[in-house]
């Protein structure tokens, strides 16, 4: 069993003031803070386990992080593709490339 109490002072991140103040505890759900009032503000909300939400800037990144990552193939995938062969025949050699050698002056 918690030690809290309805009443109780803990910090928590207050999402009106944008930081972590004094809070009393309004609810409780199993012994655990559900509810709080910030004690600068006086506004009611979630206990947030004193954890800042993200911010709009922060999930936009996010979203665009996951967005580039879904479009990207992983390197290499194409240089490792085994080429089909028909009939059973070996593949065909590539070509060597032939260096091009300058004329040192």
């Amino acid at each position: 069993m918690s030690d809290h109490r309805l009443g109780d002072i803990i910090d928590d991140h207050c999402i009106k003031c944008r930081r972590i103040t004094n809070h009393a505890i309004v609810s409780l759900v199993n012994y655990e803070p559900a509810k709080v009032r910030c004690r600068t503000c006086y506004h009611d909300h979630d206990y947030r386990h004193e954890i800042a939400p993200p911010t709009k800037k922060e999930l936009k990144k996010m979203e665009l992080f996951k967005e580039v990552l879904a479009s990207a193939t992983p390197v290499g995938l194409e240089e490792t593709a085994i080429p089909e062969v028909a009939d059973g025949a070996a593949p065909a050699a590539e070509p060597a490339k032939k260096k091009a050698r300058g004329k040192k002056a």
